[in-house]
């Protein structure tokens, strides 16, 4: 009996449960890469012309001057819009969307909002996502639509005027660009601080085990 039980487990190893596909795992860091730069460079753009009070220290922005900045800007746009139009595709056609976001209930959000916060939130099981989980990427899938759109209004004021005039106007546009942009760094930094807590998430996202 003993024997049988050293045998299997080879087996067992091999056939160890996929929480995330190949497809996922690499727009995955293709978009955080994306991310970034858009980020850094668009810190950078932003100091050119700020819309408050402050500036980015030019330490955590790149491009080093405006034109290098729109240079870097555009390339990570590209990047992202190509690999974050894979993800939605893939995502939909896959059913993983249907399956991993929905349903969000309130009650749900609510009572995993609690969990959280008190520490007793569940991460046994990584292939399914609690509601604050799902909450939060369909959110940042919208954000990233969202913000997506208000640059390419910022970018063609007057070849896609009727998109910058959907976010009423140009001025306007700029401020919803950089809302989503903060809502995407707030996002990462939960996002990076989960993963160091919960350090076998970050191992699916790698191996995908």
């Amino acid at each position: 009996m003993s024997s049988l039980a050293v045998s299997n487990e080879p087996a067992a190893a091999s056939t160890a449960k996929v929480i995330q596909p190949a497809w996922v795992r690499i727009v995955h860091w293709i978009n955080a890469v994306a991310m970034i730069l858009m980020i850094m460079s668009g810190w950078q753009i932003y100091n050119a012309s700020p819309l408050f009070s402050f500036t980015f220290s030019r330490s955590i922005t790149l491009g080093g001057w405006l034109g290098g900045a729109l240079l870097w800007h555009f390339a990570a746009m590209w990047l992202l819009v190509v690999n974050g139009l894979v993800y939605l595709i893939l995502g939909f056609v896959t059913g993983r969307f249907r399956k991993k976001l929905l349903p969000i209930t309130p009650s749900g959000v609510i009572s995993d909002t609690k969990a959280a916060l008190t520490f007793k939130l569940s991460h046994d099981d990584l292939a399914k996502y609690n509601y604050v989980q799902k909450l939060l990427y369909t959110g940042i899938i919208i954000v990233g639509v969202v913000i997506v759109l208000s640059g390419l209004s910022i970018w063609k004021p007057v070849q896609l005027q009727w998109l910058t005039a959907l976010f009423g106007g140009y001025d306007v546009a700029r401020y919803v660009h950089f809302i989503c942009m903060a809502l995407i760094v707030a996002f990462l930094v939960i996002h990076v601080a989960l993963a160091i807590l919960v350090p076998k998430s970050l191992r699916a996202m790698i191996i995908g085990r």
